[in-house]
């Protein structure tokens, strides 16, 4: 049901004056008829679905990035650190600070364990005293 107003015009979101003599906005949907409001709800769930599914995705990203994160993490480094034999007290606190770097951690952690310890060595004796 489209209005029409004074000019002639017919309604798509303007003011119209009803045949009582009361100004109502009417909203007509092109080739509407009577199409508006389920095709609105339809619009509305396809936005919740999508916002959803955005919110799962976020979700599934965050988690990935913490996986990530933990397993290169600087705690991760201290304890395989730790574990290492032949590593000196001079080594050990370079190989602290080279930890704050998040690619010297994934590669420290990548590194097959007998290539860890020269790899250390020689990032520390690089890095001026």
């Amino acid at each position: 049901m489209a209005y029409v107003d004074e000019d002639g015009s017919s309604g798509s979101g303007d003011d119209v004056t009803m045949l009582d003599g009361h100004n109502k906005r009417q909203f007509v949907t092109p080739g509407g008829s009577g199409r508006g409001k389920r095709s609105r709800k339809a619009t509305g769930d396809a936005i919740v679905d999508a916002m959803l599914e955005i919110a799962a995705a976020s979700k599934m990203r965050a988690a990935a990035i913490m996986k990530n994160e933990d397993q290169f993490s600087i705690s991760k480094c201290i304890k395989v650190l730790d574990e290492m034999q032949g590593v000196d007290q001079q080594i050990y606190f370079l190989a602290l600070d080279l930890f704050e770097k998040p690619i010297a951690r994934e590669i420290f952690i990548a590194l097959k364990s007998e290539k860890r310890l020269p790899w250390l060595q020689g990032k520390c004796s690089a890095t001026p005293s």
